[in-house]
C-alpha cells in the first residue's frame, strides 16, 4: 500500500519555526517531483513548495519564498518542509504530495498523505 506520512505540525506562535517531515512507504518516490501543499479552512487547497527528484530544482510559493524550505534526502526516503518566520495566515493542513510532474497544480499530483495541522497563534 502506498503511503505519504507527515509528521512534524503542531502550534507555534507568530515568528516560529517548525519542520514537516514526509515519509513515503510501499512505493519509491526517488524519480518523483515531491510537494507541499496546503489547506486552510473554508479555503481551497493550494501549493506551497516542490523540489524535483534530486532536490536541485525548487519552487515556492510567493506567499511563503524567503520564509520556507524544501529538501529531500532521497537516501533516507524523506521530504522536508522547514517553516520560518511563521505567520497566522499560514495557519492549514499541510499535505506531502507526490508526481511526476513538475506542478503547482494539485490535480497533476497522484500521492497524498493525510496531512498535518500547522497553527500559528499571533
Amino acid at each position: 500500500q502506498v503511503k505519504l506520512v507527515e509528521s512534524g505540525g503542531g502550534l507555534v506562535q507568530a515568528g516560529g519555526s517548525l519542520r514537516l517531515s514526509c515519509a513515503p512507504s510501499g512505493h519509491s518516490f526517488r524519480m518523483y517531483v515531491m510537494g507541499w501543499f496546503r489547506q486552510a479552512a473554508g479555503k481551497e487547497r493550494e501549493f506551497v513548495a516542490a523540489a524535483s527528484w534530486n532536490g536541485a530544482n525548487t519552487n515556492y510559493a510567493d506567499s511563503v519564498n524567503g520564509r520556507f524550505t524544501i529538501s529531500r534526502d532521497n537516501g533516507k526516503n524523506t521530504v522536508y518542509l522547514q517553516l520560518n518566520s511563521l505567520k497566522p495566515d499560514d495557519t492549514a493542513v499541510y499535505y506531502c504530495t507526490a508526481s511526476y510532474k513538475d506542478s503547482i497544480n494539485p490535480a497533476d499530483y497522484d500521492y497524498w498523505g493525510q496531512g498535518t495541522r500547522v497553527t500559528v497563534s499571533s
